[in-house]
C-alpha cells in the first residue's frame, strides 16, 4: 500500500474527535442545505462565496462558527469562535454523550421557522400574508437564533460563550421552549398562523 492510498483510508474526523459519517439527517427537506462533509478544521477560506446559493456547500459547523463571529467581541475572530465551538461540543458530549454535530443538526431541524409573514402592499395599505419559508432561509434563521441566544446568554453574565451555546443547542435540539431560538421560532410562527 502506497502512502497516499493510507492517507485515504484514514478516517478524517471533525476537531480529530467527532465521526460525520454517523450524523444523521432526520428533516428530509433540510438534507440538501445542512452539508456534513468531513474536515479536520472547518475553515474554507471564503473558498466557497462566490455565488448566491454556494453556502449550502459548506459545512454546518463552520456556518455555525460564522454566525458566532457575528457579534460585537467576536467579529472577524476565526480561532477564537472555533475555539468556542469546539469548547461546547465537548461540553454537550459530557452532558448528552451524544455526537455533538448530531446534536447541531437537530437543533437546527428544530429551531428553524416553517412558517413566516411577508407584507403584500394592497393600493396603499400593508397586509400581512403567511408563507412557508425556503428550507436554505430555516437553517439560515435558525442558526442566527442560535447564536443570538448564545449572545443574550453569555454577554454581560458569568456563564462562558462555550457553556451557553452547549446549553442553547441541547435545549434546541430537545424542543424546549427554554431555548431562546426555539422561543423565537415560535415566536414567528404564531405570527404567521394569525396572518393566514
Amino acid at each position: 500500500m502506497t502512502e497516499s492510498e493510507s492517507e485515504t483510508n484514514v478516517q478524517q474526523l471533525l476537531f480529530n474527535r467527532w465521526d460525520m459519517s454517523e450524523v444523521e439527517i432526520r428533516d428530509p427537506s433540510l438534507a440538501r442545505y445542512v452539508n456534513l462533509h468531513t474536515m479536520i478544521v472547518p475553515h474554507t477560506c471564503g473558498k466557497l462565496a462566490g455565488q448566491q446559493f454556494n453556502k449550502s456547500n459548506m459545512l454546518i459547523v463552520e456556518r455555525l462558527i460564522n454566525k458566532m463571529m457575528q457579534t460585537e467581541h467576536n467579529t472577524g475572530k476565526k480561532e477564537l469562535a472555533i475555539r468556542i465551538v469546539r469548547d461546547s461540543f465537548e461540553i454537550v458530549y459530557q452532558k448528552t454523550r451524544k455526537n455533538p454535530v448530531q446534536v447541531l443538526v437537530d437543533a437546527v431541524a428544530n429551531a428553524g421557522p416553517r412558517e413566516e409573514t411577508v407584507r403584500l402592499k394592497y393600493g396603499g395599505i400593508n397586509v400581512p400574508k403567511s408563507v412557508d419559508t425556503a428550507p436554505q432561509r430555516r437553517v439560515d434563521t435558525a442558526l442566527r437564533f442560535i447564536a443570538d441566544g448564545v449572545y443574550q446568554a453569555s454577554h454581560k453574565k458569568k456563564k462562558s460563550v462555550s457553556e451557553a451555546l452547549a446549553e442553547e443547542l441541547i435545549a434546541a435540539a430537545n424542543g424546549d421552549t427554554r431555548s431562546y431560538a426555539i422561543s423565537k421560532k415560535e415566536e414567528r410562527e404564531r405570527i404567521a398562523k394569525a396572518a393566514r
